[in-house]
Formats: structure tokens, sequence, C-alpha cells
């Protein structure tokens, strides 16, 4: 369970392990972003994917996954109010089936909320490898926590 005050710029962790689904690279584009070379390893073929890629997007999802089942054990999220956004978003290589994913992040910045005393901020530098250490995409999200109770508040 993670509270704002567990955060501190510099902070570094390495995580997951998700492997790319073929059934589930095809279901997610056929639902969400069905161009060509996301369905059909044919397709893939004639472009620079040269096979059949998963949609950044599922990709991102994945990391998602891989994110929320680091932060607790069943469904506990702890401080956890979900995100404002992601910044800098960048699909780095291809993601493709067989692929096993994994995180490496770096805390960037630790804000205390100006108008919400019980709450902060944190920006985490994220960053998606591959089996081969290949970085696959990158992002920073704006994640909000609440403040650890005191112990008058508990």
């Amino acid at each position: 369970m993670a509270w704002f005050e567990d955060f501190e710029v510099g902070q570094t962790a390495a995580f997951g392990r998700y492997v790319v689904d073929r059934d589930e690279v095809l279901d997610f584009a056929r639902k969400y972003d069905p161009q060509p070379f996301h369905l059909s390893d044919e397709a893939a073929a004639e472009t620079h994917f040269s096979r059949l890629a998963a949609s950044g997007w599922h990709s991102t999802a994945m990391t998602m996954a891989m994110i929320v089942a680091n932060m607790g054990n069943d469904g506990d999220v702890g401080g956890s109010l979900g995100a404002a956004g992601i910044d800098e978003l960048r699909w780095l290589r291809p993601v493709h089936p067989g692929d096993i994913l994994r995180c490496e992040t770096e805390i960037v910045t630790v804000t205390p909320s100006r108008t919400r005393p019980d709450r902060g901020t944190v920006r985490t530098r994220v960053t998606v490898l591959n089996q081969d250490d290949v970085p696959v995409l990158t992002f920073i999200p704006t994640a909000l926590f609440r403040r650890r109770p005191t112990a008058a508040e508990a």
C-alpha cells in the first residue's frame, strides 16, 4: 500500500512480467484499433512492422495492468486516487505476440497539492522493455495519492 509520503524523487523500481498473447492482440485490435497490421500477418508483412504488431494502445493497457498489479495485493491500491493524465507517451518499437514485457520506473516529481492538503501528485517516468531489454514504450503519468492519515485521523 503506497501513500504520497512513500515517494521520493529519484526512487526507482523494476517490476512486472506480461506475456503478449496473440489472441489478445487480435481481440483488442478488432475492438479498438482495427488497422490491418494489428489484424493480419499478411498485412503486417507489407509494412515496417514485418509481422503482426500489438496496438500501441494495447501495449499501454498491458503496462497499466503491470502497474496496478505492482501497487498491491487483492486490489488494494492504498492511497492511489487514479491519475490526472499522462505526458510524453511514445511507442518506440513494435510489440509482437510472444514478447515478454516488464516495467522500469523513476519518480521525477513529488508535489503536495496547494489546494487539497490531503493529497499530492507523483510524476513517474515509465519505461517498458521487452525480453531483449529493448525499450518499447515510455510515458510520464501524473498520479494522485492520498497523504497518510495521521494518528488523530485514523
